[in-house]
């Protein structure tokens, strides 16, 4: 019996840590009042040198645009594998969108960070619109974003 209990406490505290590994985040985009047409945005992940690691949402439902999010674009190759399943409508000018998604814990605090491409049918496209180092100090705080986006921000649960 203490073989089987000692089983079962060893079995819980290795697999426990396994269940703990990932998080909700939710990230929250505004939208400056630019008077144009809906956005194509990109939100992606970059490590500390800045090297794409993964999308995490792309808004704008016509693939032939996302060449105009050019870092994200040239990170991911616009391979459909890695935007499949992660795609929503545009967001129109002043609006906000809003996502949730599950992220492992390995990459808060560790150098990645958090970007944003954005593009308007007949208007500039702006690359790293917003750029937001993803640690848990900045979780709540908006980042400041230097062309169609107002602000990021994300929250950690």
């Amino acid at each position: 019996m203490k073989t089987f209990v000692l089983t079962c406490s060893l079995f819980a505290a290795l697999a426990l840590p396994v269940f703990a590994q990932a998080r909700d985040v939710t990230f929250t985009t505004e939208l400056q009042n630019y008077g144009g047409d809906g956005a194509y945005l990109a939100l992606y992940l970059t490590d500390a040198a800045g090297e794409y690691q993964g999308t995490l949402w792309v808004s704008g439902k016509k693939s032939k645009y996302y060449k105009h999010l050019e870092g994200w674009a040239r990170g991911s190759r616009l391979d459909p594998a890695e935007y499949d399943g992660l795609t929503g409508a545009s967001v129109t000018s002043g609006r906000t969108l809003k996502i949730t998604l599950n992220l492992d814990d390995s990459l808060i605090d560790n150098g990645y960070e958090v970007r944003v491409d954005s593009a308007v049918e007949d208007m500039r496209d702006i690359r790293a619109d917003v750029v937001a180092p993803l640690t848990t100090e900045g979780s709540g705080k908006p980042v400041s974003g230097r062309g169609y986006v107002r602000a990021l921000t994300y929250e950690l649960q």
